[in-house]
């Protein structure tokens, strides 16, 4: 019962972040949620574990609109960087994520007003969504939206970029599913990728997606970083 309740709490704190970057992407404020390291807040302690499950989308308003997280901010996402190392046997889906989050803390470090730092390679590989199944490439996909930023490619782009008629088609088949994460993370792929099939009706698609499932504020995360991203024109 303990680790249920803990587990609930940590997935609201998720919750309340993935809202306060929805509000940035929509030109609100963007505050991590209060109860800061150290503090006697019940949630206190969730804190760089909830920053760790959303990952680099924490920052995502910042890269997008080419702006300085305050030091705060800048703070507690790089403490959740390095409290959470990855182990030698992550899947590579968690060792992408850790990149990631690395990625942009590379960005903000190296250059104050948001643009792309000097980058490295990532330490790990595709080998596993090498001829992947569109199924389950969707799904890894749907999981790593966080890379899906414009004009940040890497290994896991380019398998995306060879395959926008797989992608559509794994799009499809999540809101068939009432899948709507996964259909959200598709869309937020799709957006960036050309090659992606007209008559998807990509736009529609993602209203669609909002409507069902912007409720919850992951969701919603991902359809208006697509939109933000589709406005203004971005590609991989």
């Amino acid at each position: 019962m303990e680790q249920s309740g803990t587990t609930a709490l940590l997935q609201g704190a998720v919750q309340d972040l993935a809202s306060g970057v929805v509000s940035a992407l929509r030109g609100g404020d963007h505050v991590i949620v209060s109860g800061a390291i150290g503090e006697d807040a019940p949630t206190a302690n969730l804190v760089l574990p909830a920053v760790r499950v959303l990952g680099a989308d924490l920052l995502l308003p910042r890269v997008l609109f080419r702006s300085q997280p305050d030091l705060a901010e800048l703070a507690v996402f790089r403490k959740a960087v390095e409290s959470f190392p990855v182990r030698a046997d992550a899947a590579p889906a968690v060792r992408w994520s850790h990149w990631a989050m690395r990625r942009t803390l590379r960005r903000f470090e190296a250059a104050p007003d948001g643009a792309p730092g000097q980058d490295t390679a990532p330490d790990t590989d595709t080998d596993w969504l090498e001829g992947a199944g569109w199924q389950y490439l969707t799904h890894q996909l749907a999981v790593l939206a966080a890379l899906a930023v414009p004009g940040e490619a890497c290994a896991v782009t380019e398998v995306a970029r060879s395959r926008p008629v797989d992608v559509a088609r794994g799009f499809v088949r999540a809101v068939r599913r009432r899948d709507w994460q996964q259909a959200a993370g598709a869309g937020r792929w799709l957006s960036l990728l050309d090659g992606v099939p007209a008559e998807l009706g990509l736009e529609t698609g993602l209203d669609f997606v909002e409507l069902m499932g912007g409720g919850d504020p992951r969701v919603a995360l991902q359809i208006q970083a697509a939109r933000v991203m589709r406005a203004a024109g971005a590609v991989a």
